[in-house]
């Protein structure tokens, strides 16, 4: 009960040095590839996924934004194993840190941005100033629409860290309540280890949720500038 709240929440150090770099770097190692003409059950499964999330996001888009596929495949895989992973524990979770979400989130979004000026400049510049818009209030709006564009990638990376750090929050306290109560209240600490157990499926539950709204909205950025 004495462990500080938010110690879960400081990147880990070996020997002095940050360890973050390969807490990201090892997700992608739980991917299994296959090398046989048959897969085995667990590659077919995990293909099968790709594929109906590749084509769930890419049916709206044109060829060019199909180009982005593979990225944004890699990018749902990549938060989602990252954000389970993160639930074991003692275990450290990257994304409940903003500086790396937003270092996911602006490279993207400067991306779609930058392809939008580059292939519809028009339609892009239409965005800042809609139809019909009253003289006086042109200068107004075009301040509210470049502060609305420039405010994407911080919208999306801050709700990625609040959603996942709310809920490890959570569980922590509950978790820390469950082991105050199993020497006080017998019944009552069965009922707050179920409050638990249910909170941790739906922390699962979030934690792929939170990485299919982060690539989805990735994704409609990108359909909006292609």
């Amino acid at each position: 009960m004495n462990e500080n709240l938010f110690a879960s929440f400081i990147a880990p150090t070996i020997l002095g040095l940050p360890a973050a770099v390969l807490i990201i770097l090892f997700p992608p190692l739980l991917i299994p590839t296959s090398k046989y003409l048959i897969n085995n059950r667990l590659t077919t499964t995990q293909q099968w996924l790709i594929k109906l999330t590749s084509k769930q996001m890419m049916t709206m888009h044109n060829t060019k934004g199909r180009t982005w596929s593979l990225m944004l495949v890699s990018l749902i895989i990549f938060i989602a194993t990252t954000n389970l992973l993160g639930l074991l524990p003692h275990s450290f979770t990257p994304t409940t840190q903003l500086s790396m979400n937003l270092a996911m989130a602006i490279p993207l979004w400067a991306g779609t941005v930058i392809m939008g000026f580059r292939s519809k400049i028009k339609n892009a510049l239409a965005h800042f100033l809609p139809q019909g818009t009253p003289t006086p209030l042109i200068p107004m709006l075009v301040i509210i629409e470049t502060i609305s564009l420039l405010i994407q990638p911080m919208a999306l990376a801050v709700r990625l860290t609040a959603n996942i750090t709310a809920g490890h929050l959570l569980m922590h306290l509950i978790g820390s309540a469950t082991l105050a109560m199993s020497t006080i209240n017998l019944p009552s600490t069965l009922i707050i280890f179920t409050i638990l157990i249910l909170l941790t499926i739906l922390e699962i539950a979030v934690a792929l949720i939170q990485a299919y709204v982060f690539t989805l909205l990735v994704s409609l950025y990108l359909h909006d500038n292609t």
